[in-house]
């Protein structure tokens, strides 16, 4: 995993938008999604990267944590919640 430490405002700015990479935010670590079929310019089932969606994977996604196993970590968020 990479060194790299991301803020909330910081992940923000990876959201898949305009040519920027796709990073999501789940129990702490950031993953790279900019290249996975399922998030297309950032979004995933109504969900924009760019954030934790921790909660989201845990309380709505059918999947799990399951997928997280193939997805490259860049980092860590820190910060207050």
């Amino acid at each position: 995993m990479a060194n790299q430490t991301f803020t909330r405002d910081e992940l923000r700015k990876y959201n898949g938008q305009n040519g920027a990479a796709a990073y999501i935010a789940i129990d702490g670590i950031v993953y790279d999604v900019t290249h996975s079929p399922a998030w297309k310019n950032g979004i995933h089932h109504g969900y924009q990267a760019g954030y934790d969606l921790t909660d989201a994977l845990y309380k709505v996604s059918p999947h799990k944590d399951r997928v997280l196993a193939n997805l490259p970590k860049v980092g860590t968020l820190v910060g207050e919640e």
